[in-house]
């Protein structure tokens, strides 16, 4: 006898409002820039750092932007290039679903490289600090896609945790996106913010962006191993999933970021008025 979890039928829709529906999945969008922007707030308060309040109120609007124009455009060109080539208008239907982290991730560092040079910041000095809250948000993302029932776990049924997920058949799957949440957000967000109260890493732009780069890349790369791969991709090189693969530049690059910038002096940055 297989044995499964209930799974917690949340309605995806957390308020409505006359005709204007509130979903969850909103709600953890805004609940992580929020967690994020205040996290950052204290952090550069109490270490005397670069950012003051209104560089970091300025640069979220910035981010907010980057994360959904490229989280957009990121789904469209590595997950559904076909389908959105023919259908082009629904490209502009972001209620409907279809973010990818990578590309979210993408649009964010464009605009902090831009914010950087327009407010004469060095960009890793910037790409380090956003790094450091950046898991607040995927973890509230990863509850979201579990309250949704979606990017579910694979088959599981000797697993005593599984759940069959209302859109994922009969079978009890992993919870994979909890899993997710832990490692992408709670076990990350441990290792960043411990990194961050270290002086010596603190002061070497590129470590905090690097460690971020190669954690992320490293908990994804391993979640993967859980979840379904999307139905219309499947697995594709020597059986990795599209997240894998588009983890492995991410690991590489953040290895080498790492290495380049524990070789340089510490610098101490300007600090900012924090009033």
């Amino acid at each position: 006898m297989v044995f499964a979890l209930p799974f917690p039928a949340i309605d995806p829709v957390a308020v409505s409002i006359g005709p204007i529906d509130i979903r969850w999945y909103a709600l953890a969008y805004i609940a992580g820039l929020l967690l994020g922007w205040w996290a950052l707030v204290r952090l550069e308060r109490r270490t005397n750092g670069p950012l003051n309040t209104h560089l970091i109120d300025d640069f979220f609007s910035w981010a907010v932007a980057g994360v959904v124009v490229g989280g957009r455009l990121g789904y469209v060109l590595f997950y559904n290039p076909g389908y959105y080539l023919s259908n082009p208008l629904d490209i502009l239907k972001v209620w409907e679903g279809g973010m990818s982290f990578h590309g979210g991730m993408l649009g964010v560092i464009i605009v902090a490289w831009v914010f950087a040079r327009r407010n004469g910041l060095h960009p890793l000095t910037l790409g380090d600090r956003v790094a450091t809250v950046a898991p607040i948000g995927l973890f509230f993302g990863r509850l979201a896609n579990f309250i949704n029932g979606e990017l579910f776990g694979r088959v599981a049924p000797d697993v005593p945790w599984a759940m069959v997920f209302p859109h994922g058949g009969p079978d009890p799957r992993h919870p994979s996106q909890l899993y997710q949440a832990a490692m992408e957000g709670l076990i990350l967000l441990a290792v960043m913010m411990v990194l961050y109260h270290r002086d010596a890493v603190r002061n070497r732009a590129g470590i905090l962006t690097g460690v971020f780069l190669t954690g992320y890349g490293v908990a994804r790369f391993i979640g993967e191993f859980f979840r379904q791969p999307d139905a219309h991709l499947g697995f594709l090189f020597a059986g990795a999933t599209m997240g894998q693969l588009l983890s492995i530049p991410m690991i590489l690059i953040g290895l080498g970021l790492i290495l380049w910038a524990a070789r340089r002096p510490a610098v101490v940055p300007q600090p900012a008025n924090h009033g």
